[in-house]
């Protein structure tokens, strides 16, 4: 069996540590929005932009990072993504004021939206293809790991210290991180000398912050609403531009030929589910907990704990299955375990345990473990060695629009469930709304399964053309 070199093995140790710190970043505001509110006086509404923009921006930047490997040597990359975490976390610490805590945030997910799909590329081009499911599965122990303890960690700090003391204690992380990367990480890609196209940029950028944006604020302005129709309208006419250019250039931003291998387009759609399962959890059950039980921010934190320790357990042990087994009977039990969550939680009340919440959550976590990793990286493995860079993006792009997208829809469906836009106390409305909420999650969640049994139990590489793809 082919094995992976020592100096590798550093490279992919340092961008996982590198990935997990701009993850634990991107969560760790979750808990501590109403403090922020009101040392700010700011509305909800206007509060929520510390999470929408940084989903926003991480949205836009992710289909650059193709070409960012392709131009810049790995160290560029990696001390750029880093850098600019670096520099928004301390920003975030320091700011006197909600325009330059957003700004900071800005900034915190140009490196968050370049790290996570960096590390993930260099996975598939470094690592043996009889090695990449236990990587994978390591990868997954990071990024799972930190944004579920984020808010954890987080409201603990909250409740006994300041919001600003996460980002303090992450800023010299993220710097020790940038310095070790200037000294320690080699280049481990060709560089290709090219230019990226302006224009697919712009209609990128439009296209899905467009859609995101539409999508982020319909639950609070009403899908009727002018600014929503608007947002969504310029989101979609920008995005078929963006793919039929992408489609008719020779050197295209981003390589959307991937899709001609029926495997890769298979375990995308199945990985923007997942997403959209797992977010909704880490979203909904906490305003559950703490607007229709009365549970505090710490208690309804620490409720996802467990689920957290599980996927940080499971993922490793998800990738060595999946190298010794293939990736089709872990991702038919992985979802079948997730469809029995989400059947649990349809069927929420006011007098639901938080034992029963516990358990219900971790079966989840244990579910999008097994499955989620696996899948994606079986559908890698079916794409040429010169299509591999493209596929990441690609598939990372789909899956953070997705979990946006479908947690806004997920909200907006509790919402207007649960009385519509107008304020209730209502917690049988309110708990009613979750419950359809939740029942439109367990559809999805069989649709995936449904998709699962047509997986192939190993992937060889499709013979897909690589017109346009430059490789050296």
């Amino acid at each position: 069996m082919e094995k992976v070199p020592k100096g590798t093995i550093l490279v992919m140790a340092i961008l996982i540590i590198g990935a997990m710190v701009g993850l634990l970043n991107q969560s760790s505001l979750n808990t501590a929005l109403p403090n922020i509110m009101g040392d700010f006086r700011l509305s909800t509404s206007t509060a929520q932009w510390l999470t929408t923009a940084f989903a926003l921006v991480t949205g836009i930047v992710v289909p650059v990072t193709a070409f960012l490997i392709q131009r810049f040597t790995t160290k560029q990359v990696f001390v750029f993504a880093m850098g600019m975490l670096t520099a928004g976390t301390l920003l975030c610490a320091v700011s006197p004021n909600f325009g330059l805590l957003l700004t900071g945030r800005i900034v915190q997910a140009v490196g968050v939206g370049i790290m996570a799909p960096l590390v993930q590329t260099l996975t598939f081009i470094l690592i043996p293809v009889a090695k990449r499911g236990f990587t994978m599965g390591m990868i997954g122990l990071a990024v799972n790991f930190a944004p579920a303890i984020g808010p954890v960690l987080n409201g603990w700090l909250v409740e006994d210290h300041s919001w600003r003391l996460l980002f303090y204690i992450l800023f010299p992380c993220s710097l020790l991180l940038t310095l070790v990367g200037v000294f320690l990480v080699k280049n481990v890609t060709p560089q290709v000398k090219s230019k990226v196209d302006a224009l697919s940029m712009t209609l990128s950028s439009l296209g899905f912050g467009g859609i995101l944006y539409g999508f982020s604020v319909s639950g609070s302005r009403g899908w009727d609403s002018t600014e929503v129709l608007i947002s969504l309208a310029i989101g979609f006419i920008a995005l078929g531009l963006f793919v039929w250019r992408q489609l008719t250039m020779e050197n295209p931003l981003l390589e959307l030929r991937v899709f001609t291998s029926p495997a890769f387009t298979m375990a995308t759609v199945i990985s923007m589910i997942l997403m959209i399962i797992m977010l909704s959890a880490q979203l909904l059950l906490p305003i559950y907990m703490q607007t229709m039980l009365g549970y505090t921010a710490l208690k309804s934190g620490l409720m996802l704990l467990p689920g957290a320790v599980l996927i940080c357990i499971m993922s490793p042990i998800a990738g060595k299955l999946f190298d010794k087994m293939g990736a089709r009977m872990l991702v038919i039990t992985g979802l079948s375990l997730t469809v029995i969550s989400a059947v649990l939680f349809s069927n929420l009340t006011e007098h639901t345990s938080y034992t029963f919440l516990m358990i219900g959550y971790s079966l989840r976590m244990v579910g999008v473990s097994l499955t989620l990793l696996p899948v994606i990286t079986s559908g890698m493995n079916s794409l040429p060695p010169a299509l591999i860079r493209h596929g990441i993006p690609v598939n990372t792009t789909l899956r953070t629009v997705a979990g946006s997208i479908g947690t806004a829809l997920l909200v907006t469906i509790m919402t207007y469930s649960g009385g519509g836009l107008k304020q209730t106390s209502d917690v049988h409305s309110l708990i009613h709304g979750m419950n359809v909420a939740s029942m439109v999650t367990t559809g999805a969640a069989v649709a995936a399964l449904i998709l699962a049994f047509f997986i192939k139990r190993k992937e060889a590489p499709a013979e897909i053309p690589a017109k346009g793809v430059a490789v050296k």
